[in-house]
């Protein structure tokens, strides 16, 4: 079976609910995936927009969720380290943790949500970006999942 990822947010290439943008509450969306390969040790999550103005932006980058881990729940907090050891990465903001959707006026863009199953743990301190993230989990993927959702404004 494919390893899988999906929200009961929205489902693949639809619209990403307000709720979860700069424009209302800002919170992550519930995040759930399929059994991963065996020899998983841990997964790492990028959240990113290919089609910002600037270039690819991160919104999220969250890594070394324990292999036990099958979902998120909405709202993860923005804290450096999570009581189950997992480390938050810097967004393109240069802050920890999530930050939603927020395109400027114009056509919808693509969100892309990127789950990692890794033979190990990254290691890395809190606050590392999508590239120190990219680098480590380099050689240590076992499978990749991917959920894409669309917002404009």
């Amino acid at each position: 079976m494919a390893f899988e990822i999906k929200s009961s947010a929205f489902a693949k290439g639809a619209d990403i609910p307000k709720k979860f943008t700069c424009d209302a509450q800002d919170v992550s969306p519930a995040l759930s995936w399929s059994e991963p390969p065996k020899g998983t040790q841990s997964f790492a999550l990028i959240m990113d927009d290919p089609d910002a103005p600037v270039g690819t932006w991160v919104h999220w980058v969250l890594y070394d969720l324990p292999a036990s881990a099958r979902s998120l729940p909405e709202g993860v907090l923005k804290d450096a380290l999570a009581a189950d050891g997992a480390r938050l990465g810097k967004n393109s903001w240069n802050r920890l943790g999530y930050g939603g959707p927020c395109p400027p006026p114009g056509p919808a863009h693509r969100y892309f949500f990127k789950l990692y199953a890794l033979d190990a743990k990254t290691n890395l301190n809190a606050g590392a970006t999508k590239a120190e993230l990219e680098k480590a989990i380099q050689g240590h993927i076992l499978a990749q999942a991917e959920l894409m959702g669309r917002y404009k404004r």
